[in-house]
């Protein structure tokens, strides 16, 4: 999806791609906007989350969700709306809403609820038999800090229990899990995870620019970022491919680059 001719540029993959994926964090759009965010950036969607427990909330929901579809994007409820289903003793309720929506891909995570791992790594296995599932690790709760080991552990059995990507929590703030308070990459947990988990498995959540610009830079223009305001699509593509100050050297040859 290129309007002019550019030498030097990096190899970003085409859709529909399972690598390189961008995920959109739909907060609460309306129908009308959410027409209007694809009419320019669907070439570069690849999924779309409908944030925490909107999709209670969210008036004419089917519709909403057949406008994302008809795009060819698949949908995904927030992981915050399985953690209230489940606390609820809802579960196959859950899996029946999934599929009379015609959902896809569902999100398992524990950043609200406590669930004993390996409860959490059954319900993944279940859902794998209706879904591509995406399992989140890492708490909301900013207090509780997760050692690089534990991670490791977690994403790696979770991946083993049959999780499509492991996605790592920032919250839609950006300001918990593999951020600090500030913002700020933990980048020793970050580079301490990718010697054990492929960076193709993982959604890093990076709302902020600068967490986006981490991540390119440090995995390359096909790592899959997550928690991308609608708004931010288009400005976030240009950087993946250096056309934003911030990376406008990353893919140039050394010896040309004037």
């Amino acid at each position: 999806m290129m309007n002019f001719k550019l030498t030097q540029m990096p190899d970003r993959l085409e859709k529909p791609r399972q690598n390189g994926i961008t995920m959109v964090m739909d907060k609460g759009l309306s129908i009308e906007d959410a027409k209007n965010f694809l009419s320019v950036a669907h070439p570069h969607v690849d999924v779309v989350k409908l944030g925490f427990g909107t999709s209670f909330v969210t008036p004419n929901l089917r519709e909403k969700i057949e406008v994302y579809q008809s795009y060819g994007l698949p949908v995904y409820f927030g992981g915050t709306l399985f953690e209230a289903f489940l606390i609820r003793n809802q579960f196959e309720d859950y899996i029946a809403i999934c599929k009379d929506y015609g959902i896809t891909h569902i999100e398992v995570s524990d950043g609200s609820i406590t669930i004993p791992h390996a409860e959490k790594c059954g319900y993944i296995e279940k859902l794998t038999k209706h879904a591509t599932v995406l399992s989140e690790v890492g708490s909301k709760d900013a207090a509780h800090i997760i050692p690089p080991y534990k991670w490791i552990e977690l994403m790696s059995a979770e991946l083993n229990a049959g999780a499509t990507y492991v996605i790592a929590e920032a919250r839609e703030a950006g300001n918990v899990g593999i951020y600090r308070g500030s913002g700020e990459v933990r980048e020793g947990l970050v580079q301490e995870i990718l010697t054990q988990i492929p960076a193709e498995k993982i959604l890093w959540e990076a709302p902020q620019k600068a967490q986006q610009l981490y991540f390119i830079e440090l995995i390359g223009c096909n790592v899959n970022l997550g928690n991308i305001a609608p708004s931010e699509v288009i400005a976030m593509e240009a950087m993946r491919v250096g056309l934003r100050g911030d990376t406008f050297h990353l893919f140039l040859d050394k010896d040309t680059a004037k």
